[in-house]
């Protein structure tokens, strides 16, 4: 054998991470003014990553507590941190919480929580005919990769309407209504990944009426809690109501946007059961398939959280924290739909900038719209012409607003 056939000769080269590469690039460019609308973290206002004030505080508690050590926690997590998350995502007076019929479980982050409630679906759910999940179209990438790595195959379902850059809700009630019973459907809680573009809750009201009707099972993906309005319980109305109704579901939540700790990985899965007693089967079952994966979570991120959760000084000063960051990016969209549609009069309606929520914002740019932004603007956003709102600010929206300007009127 040749001494250069290795034993991965066959394997092929994966291309890599689309909004990874675009932000390499972004570093890579020496333009002066360049912006990065492409990755979903937050900003603030001179373009540099925020650790939240009462993150520092609890830090600074955690460093001084001499009890704390570094030892395994349990294999389902920091209690204290799984307990008031729950509560944090279905209300404190959630009669599901009072009845014992929540399982949570911690997880490495929303990412970690979405597989392990999938590879848990795909162990023990009585799947009606072929593993199969609906996902919104569009969804977050990596939804598609974590279904199919546990045997799930996922199947697109009407979600984003490009003609009225909004929601195609009766594509959207078509498919649940035209799914076999008992089909699975992951649903965002708010502040929808990649578009922004979230159901009223007089629309949540009929979808719930839908999975109720056909016995679908509801897979919430909640990442963007207290962050999508700046209220926590107001972007919680979903899956609160989806509970009150007794619809069947689970919920991956996750702390990297709200607490700004998105290297921690901070997160947790919620199953809300029928009985005390299937909530406990389930939580078994979580904690064999947590064992064989990563054993036991880490510890930092979740003593952060839960002293902020659990502590009412710190959980009042992190309700403001999130209002700042939420604000902000409310302030963005608003300054700019004024200088698209008040100064320069570009064409179009341009009010889905404001209707939209969250982070994300699909702004209804074209394949070559968005392309030349990137090569010709330098201004860096995914292919689709989503944008997240965080990449901008006082200093670069005028430009930003200019150069989206021209690439609409073909002059850029």
């Amino acid at each position: 054998m040749s001494d250069d056939v290795g034993t991965w000769q066959n394997v092929p080269l994966a291309p890599p991470d689309s909004i990874f590469k675009l932000t390499a690039a972004y570093k890579a460019d020496t333009f002066a003014r360049k912006i990065n609308v492409g990755v979903g973290a937050y900003r603030d206002d001179d373009n540099k990553p925020w650790v939240l004030p009462v993150v520092k505080k609890a830090t600074e508690i955690l460093l001084n507590d001499p009890s704390l050590d570094h030892e395994y926690l349990p294999i389902t997590g920091l209690p204290e941190f799984t307990s008031a998350a729950a509560k944090l995502i279905l209300g404190a007076s959630s009669p599901a919480i009072a009845e014992g019929r929540v399982t949570s479980v911690q997880t490495i982050s929303g990412t970690g929580a979405n597989h392990l409630g999938a590879l848990f679906l795909s162990r023990f759910y009585q799947w009606n005919g072929e593993a199969i999940i609906g996902l919104s179209s569009p969804t977050w990438a990596n939804h598609h990769a974590i279904f199919k790595n546990v045997g799930i195959k996922p199947i697109d379902y009407p979600y984003y309407d490009p003609r009225t850059i909004g929601l195609d809700f009766e594509g959207f009630l078509s498919a649940l209504r035209n799914a076999v019973p008992r089909s699975v459907f992951l649903l965002h809680a708010c502040a929808h990944n990649p578009t922004g573009v979230d159901p009223t809750e007089k629309q949540w009201e009929t979808i719930a009426d839908v999975f109720l009707e056909k016995g679908h099972y509801a897979f919430f993906d909640c990442a963007y809690q207290g962050f999508a309005s700046g209220d926590l319980d107001r972007d919680a109305v979903a899956v609160r109501y989806f509970v009150q109704r007794k619809v069947p579901l689970l919920v991956c939540q996750s702390f990297a946007k709200n607490a700004g700790l998105y290297g921690e990985r901070v997160g947790a899965l919620h199953v809300v059961a029928a009985s005390p007693d299937e909530a406990a089967r389930v939580k078994s079952q979580l904690s064999v398939l947590q064992r064989s994966e990563i054993s036991n979570p880490p510890s930092h991120g979740a003593r952060i959280v839960s002293l902020i959760l659990n502590n009412p000084d710190l959980f009042e000063e992190w309700k403001r924290d999130i209002k700042t960051m939420a604000h902000r990016i409310i302030n963005m969209r608003h300054e700019l739909h004024g200088l698209l549609t008040q100064e320069f009069k570009t064409p179009g309606n341009w009010d889905h900038i404001i209707s939209q929520i969250g982070m994300f914002s699909f702004t209804g740019l074209n394949v070559v719209q968005s392309t030349a932004l990137v090569e010709k603007a330098r201004i860096y956003l995914t292919s689709n012409g989503r944008i997240s709102m965080a990449g901008l600010n006082s200093k670069n929206i005028r430009y930003f607003a200019e150069s989206l300007d021209k690439a609409v009127r073909g002059t850029l």
